[in-house]
C-alpha cells in the first residue's frame, strides 16, 4: 500500500526541495485552471535517479504543490497510491515512474477514476489529456530524458480535454 508523504518526508528526493524552497518556491498553492503552475501533483517513482530528482525539481519550481507518494518502493504501490491521491481528490493531477512506466500505469489504472497514460514524448502527453483526459503521467525512467520529460510534463498539465471527446472518455469512469 502507497502512504501519502509531504515531500519533506523523502530524503532522497528532499535535497533539490530543499534548494527550491530555500529559494522561495512557494511549499502549497491551490489550483485556479490549466496552467503552468498551482496544481496539486501527487508523484511516485520505485526508485530515486536523476531523472525523478529533475521531474520533482522541475514541478516544485513552477509552483505546483508536490506530495511524494512513493520513493523508492514498489513499483504496484507507487501506481496505487498516486491512483487513490487521484482517485480521493488530494491531488488534481499524478506522475508515476518506473524503469519502462508500463507498470506504474498499470497499477495507477487499477483505481477507479485514475486515467493513466504511459507517454514517451510530448505529443502523446498532450493527446492523452485531449482525447482521453488523462489524469496520471506514466513515464518509463530507461529511455526519458529530462528535456523529453519537462516537454511531456508541460503538455499534460496545460492541455484540456476536448469537449468532442467527453461522451467516450466519461464511459471509462
Amino acid at each position: 500500500m502507497g502512504v501519502w508523504v509531504p515531500i519533506s518526508a523523502c530524503p532522497r528526493i528532499t535535497e533539490a526541495a530543499d534548494v527550491l524552497l530555500r529559494a522561495g518556491a512557494p511549499r502549497t498553492s491551490t489550483r485556479s485552471a490549466i496552467t503552468l503552475g498551482d496544481m496539486r501533483i501527487a508523484f511516485g517513482t520505485d526508485e530515486s535517479t536523476d531523472l525523478t530528482r529533475h521531474l520533482v525539481e522541475w514541478l516544485a519550481g513552477r509552483g505546483h504543490e508536490l506530495d511524494i507518494v512513493g520513493d523508492g518502493i514498489a513499483w504496484p504501490d507507487v501506481g496505487a497510491g498516486v491512483g487513490r491521491a487521484i482517485a480521493d481528490g488530494r491531488a488534481d493531477f499524478g506522475v508515476v515512474c518506473c524503469w519502462t512506466g508500463t507498470g506504474v500505469s498499470i497499477a495507477a489504472n487499477k483505481v477507479p477514476g485514475v486515467r493513466a497514460a504511459l507517454c514517451t514524448d510530448r505529443e502523446t502527453s498532450a493527446g492523452a489529456r485531449r482525447w482521453n483526459n488523462a489524469n496520471v503521467l506514466a513515464m518509463g525512467l530507461r529511455l526519458t530524458s529530462s528535456a523529453v520529460a519537462e516537454e511531456m510534463l508541460e503538455a499534460f498539465l496545460t492541455t484540456a480535454p476536448e469537449d468532442s471527446e467527453a461522451t467516450n472518455y466519461r464511459r471509462l469512469g
